[in-house]
């Protein structure tokens, strides 16, 4: 087996967790991808991967073999689709990472016509809050929303969103409709700890004021806010991407609109030190063209 075929097989066994799943991947049987990988950690004398009853884990030899090989198998295949004109499209795996709700509503909605465009790309669409370590995960790009806590990643800016105070149109009949932020006392509010916690920072005209608001509901996953502020159990500052459907229906409705709150950003962030694949670069293009619409 050559090198390249040899650098994919150890990819996929990182990617997959398991000698077996790369077999599967791969079309071959169990014992080559086994006798690949040892004759692969004879050739570099070094451990790359440590087998254990819970299954494969990388060494620290083997992460940065993994993410050397898997930048070296995208180049290679941009190298092919180069020599085979634009037109051929983007080909392979394109592994991305999104928030769970920011994903369902602004993603998967919209993978069909960037399929449609490259037929020979397969996507893998991991919707996860937290911040997973890219290069453990084998992701090729992720979207991720805020300030990156992580100034040592390669990242861009490609969008950004309004912050609101939101509620339901039954809550603001039950409990009145705050206008300025001193009015956020009297309400009671569901706090997202990933988006900016109980304090609110607001703007008018160059004014600012900070306001400590009270929850007794604190969730840390968007699905869970929403949900609870759909059940008219509070008011929120979320960002519009959050709640578009809602507000677009007016089963939402945002209050206090002459103050202004910070915008969110949404960033492609890419494995550090890793030039991004051109099906990565693609992809957040594509991303990018839809939120401006």
């Amino acid at each position: 087996m050559d090198r390249l075929a040899a650098m994919e097989t150890f990819v996929y066994v990182v990617e997959t967790g398991s000698f077996s799943a790369a077999a599967r991947r791969l079309n071959i049987g169990q014992p080559a991808v086994s006798k690949t990988i040892a004759q692969l950690e004879s050739r570099l004398a070094v451990r790359l991967l440590l087998r254990s009853t819970r299954g494969l884990t990388p060494t620290e030899a083997g992460l940065a073999f993994f993410e050397r090989a898997k930048r070296t198998i995208e180049e290679a295949d941009e190298a092919d689709n180069a020599a085979r004109g634009a037109a051929s499209g983007l080909t392979g795996n394109l592994r991305i990472c999104a928030a769970v709700t920011f994903g369902r509503l602004h993603i998967v909605p919209h993978l069909g016509p960037f399929l449609e465009q490259n037929p020979e790309l397969n996507i893998d669409l991991m919707l996860d809050d937290r911040n997973v370590n890219l290069v453990e995960e084998g992701v090729d790009v992720a979207l991720r929303m805020g300030e990156l806590s992580d100034s040592a990643l390669t990242a861009r800016k490609i969008a950004e969103c309004r912050r609101m105070v939101l509620g339901t149109p039954a809550y603001f009949a039950k409990h009145g409709e705050p206008t300025c932020p001193d009015d956020l006392c009297k309400h009671q509010a569901v706090v997202y700890s990933l988006g900016g916690g109980a304090s609110w920072r607001f703007d008018k005209a160059g004014e600012e004021q900070s306001v400590n608001i009270s929850g007794r509901i604190r969730v840390n996953a968007a699905e869970g806010l929403r949900e609870a502020v759909l059940a008219h159990q509070g008011l929120t500052m979320a960002s519009q991407w959050m709640f578009a459907p809602e507000l677009a229906d007016g089963s939402v409705r945002e209050a206090m609109k002459d103050w202004a709150l910070p915008d969110l950003d949404l960033w492609a962030v890419f494995p550090t030190g890793r030039m991004a694949s051109a099906k990565a670069r693609a992809f957040v293009e594509y991303v990018q063209g839809l939120l401006m619409k």
